[in-house]
């Protein structure tokens, strides 16, 4: 579990070790700052020159080799224990962790759970089988996930659950009208004035280019009348209409979804699952979305808001973004969609709860 990198999971176990009562006695991983609550850390040795230069030379599965030692510590103060490996969205080390406790002749007394945080099959179909075959239990971020790795590969032979992503209820929170104008004040947003949100990396992937280019479209019909913000990049836009905040802390990212009136995600690749597209649903802001990867599935197959069909052409989001400005208004700034979205929809305590079950089920029968 390297702590050391930011993402939507390491978010999420961060909050299961610390926040709640989980079901892991050891953590390996590089040393950090984080500290969970009643658990073990090992912690894996720093990667050498030397190791470097074999990883090379000899195979690239070394690279592992600071895990298998520090793993080959705790077996040996358990030799007659059975373990539950929990591998999170590293692919690399299952194949090599699967020989070395093959080699060890202990093999069965591991049971391994990769949780896969993509969407589409990670190997070509002929190398594939060492990967699915070292797994006894693979958690995917969405159904359509399990099905492309279902029809794809031949041989599936682990067992599979389904696991969404998920954030903090606390944070991530819808806000009343009053609060909506109190927010959008702050942000020096004109009373009536219409506000769209992007929020991602900025790589061409995450699509912000095309939104740049639909919505100068937009706003000529709309002159001064509308505003698009920008979150998650540092360099200047020179566009009229458009608001560049920069780079936001998470616990500062609500606000932002709060005071918008629809999110725009013109994700343009398989996406596992959007975890910004599920932070926009809780604060209750209409979601204009790609229908790309896993992102159907997160927004409802559009029973919580719209899905763009074809998201590399710019006039589905033009006609798109012309209708929910009228929606919007006709329905007094109000989202349509909020009658059907849970204010617990991908909650990171039923998350927690889930990931624990999980576990525990396992050690009954292990």
């Amino acid at each position: 579990m390297p702590y050391s990198k930011i993402a939507s999971w390491s978010n999420m176990y961060n909050y299961l070790l610390e926040e709640t009562t989980h079901s892991f006695d050891y953590i390996i991983c590089p040393k950090g700052e984080v500290k969970a609550k009643n658990v073990i850390y090992e912690y894996v040795r720093e990667i050498t020159v030397k190791d470097k230069i074999k990883n090379k030379l000899v195979d690239d599965t070394s690279r592992f080799n600071n895990y298998m030692e520090a793993l080959d510590r705790i077996i040996n103060l358990n030799l007659e224990t059975k373990f539950i490996l929990h591998i999170i969205d590293n692919s690399g080390i299952v194949v090599p962790l699967d020989t070395h406790l093959k080699n060890a002749n202990i093999r069965e007394n591991f049971y391994i759970q990769y949780y896969y945080q993509g969407f589409a099959p990670l190997f070509p179909k002929k190398k594939a089988d060492p990967f699915l075959y070292a797994i006894d239990e693979l958690f995917f971020l969405t159904a359509l996930s399990y099905n492309e790795y279902k029809n794809f590969y031949d041989d599936c032979t682990f067992r599979a659950k389904i696991v969404h992503n998920a954030t903090n209820s606390k944070l991530f929170k819808r806000v009343s009208s009053e609060e909506k104008e109190k927010l959008r004040e702050a942000q020096g947003i004109k009373q009536d004035e219409f506000v769209f949100m992007w929020c991602s990396q900025d790589r061409p992937k995450k699509g912000l280019h095309l939104i740049l280019d639909a919505y100068k479209r937009v706003y000529k019909n709309h002159k001064g009348k509308i505003k698009l913000l920008i979150i998650g990049i540092n360099r200047t836009i020179d566009q009229e209409g458009v608001e560049v905040v920069g780079r936001v802390p998470n616990k500062e990212l609500a606000k932002y979804y709060q005071m918008s009136d629809v999110y725009l995600f013109p994700s343009l690749w398989k996406e596992g699952f959007g975890i910004v597209l599920a932070e926009a649903l809780k604060c209750g802001t209409y979601c204009i979305a790609s229908k790309q990867g896993g992102i159907p599935e997160v927004i409802g197959d559009g029973k919580y808001g719209v899905l763009i069909e074809n998201p590399n052409m710019i006039n589905e989001w033009v006609d798109e973004m012309e209708k929910a400005i009228h929606v919007i208004r006709n329905n007094k700034g109000i989202n349509p969609y909020l009658d059907v979205i849970s204010e617990r929809i991908y909650d990171v305590d039923d998350w927690a709860s889930k990931i624990n079950k999980y576990i525990n089920e396992v050690k009954l029968y292990l």
